[in-house]
């Protein structure tokens, strides 16, 4: 076999067989909006909390998707629900209840 340098990082993967697909429907029965996101980041750029820690809305909902509980609710501890990313959003979505879902589904 030739080896052309190139690996799978560890942390890319996604083990569906751990993958609590019943947690993510109960939040899309609460937040259907989460399913048109784009994830165009300019949410994450207005982001007055984005500037000092790790708080990224887009990167959540990303982790969401690929089974990454733990670290989606890492990315939305530090949010301040001020409400700049709800103003910015394209698709207008309510992203102060969304992330107040997102935490309330996840934090337990």
């Amino acid at each position: 076999m030739t080896n052309f340098g190139f690996k799978l990082v560890t942390s890319s993967r996604v083990n569906l067989d751990k993958f609590d697909k019943e947690k993510f429907d109960k939040l899309l029965k609460i937040e259907p909006d989460i399913r048109i996101c784009m994830a165009c980041g300019a949410c994450t750029a207005t982001c007055s909390a984005g500037k000092f820690t790790e708080t990224s809305l887009r990167k959540a909902i990303l982790l969401l998707q690929n089974g990454d509980e733990k670290g989606a609710v890492n990315k939305l501890i530090g949010c301040m629900l001020c409400g700049k990313c709800t103003i910015v959003c394209p698709r207008s979505i309510n992203t102060r209840n969304l992330i107040n879902n997102i935490l309330k589904i996840y934090s337990k």
